[in-house]
């Protein structure tokens, strides 16, 4: 059976992978994910695209150094129109963005690509809507010390799993999208290609 890697340091995307009984390693790829969206959205590329090639690159720059394993490499983007989000840097960052999103809906746009031998030879792209509430400034407050410096690791500076759940008032999409991998059609690929038991 091929070695399975993950390219991604995603605390969520392992577990999620772990939780579905997927044996794999981890191997950070190390993309500079600022840069390369910095020129997505200066060349005008949509969520879906920019999403796309995040996690191809990630899954082809480890593929390249672990020829035979199947890599998979994924990545989400936070959008509202033509504006990209990025993850917090810092607490302050986190309000700002929370502020910016109460009571508008966003996408999320999540994708996923295998590589193997250094060329890509599947992908996935999927989208979820969510939308927040208009919630007062008292909860933004009371929800980052609740929360505190782990959101960080989350576009949007919310994890729906958890009490980020509270921020919503409608979400439309599949929850594994949503958390950053589409994982049904991605157990459905490891299946047909033996990773994975039919």
């Amino acid at each position: 059976m091929s070695e399975l890697i993950l390219a991604s340091g995603s605390a969520t995307r392992q577990r999620v992978l772990r939780s579905a009984g997927v044996s794999f390693s981890v191997e950070v790829a190390g993309v500079d994910e600022t840069a390369v969206m910095e020129s997505l959205a200066g060349e005008k590329a949509s969520a879906r695209d920019a999403a796309d090639i995040l996690a191809e690159l990630k899954a082809v720059k480890v593929s390249a150094c672990r020829p035979d394993a199947f890599v998979i490499g994924a990545d989400q983007v936070l959008s509202i129109g033509q504006v990209f989000f990025q993850k917090p840097v810092d607490m302050s960052s986190a309000r700002a963005q929370l502020m910016a999103l109460r009571g508008r809906t966003h996408t999320l746009t999540s994708a996923v690509a295998v590589a193997r031998g250094g060329s890509v030879v599947w992908r996935d792209v999927r989208e979820a809507r969510l939308t927040m509430r208009a919630f007062g400034d008292a909860f933004v407050e009371a929800y980052l010390v609740d929360t505190g410096e782990d959101i960080l690791g989350s576009v949007g500076g919310y994890r729906v799993e958890g009490l980020g759940i509270q921020l919503f008032s409608r979400i439309e999409g599949d929850h594994f999208t949503i958390l950053g991998l589409p994982l049904i059609p991605l157990l459905d690929f490891l299946r047909t290609h033996g990773i994975l038991h039919e």
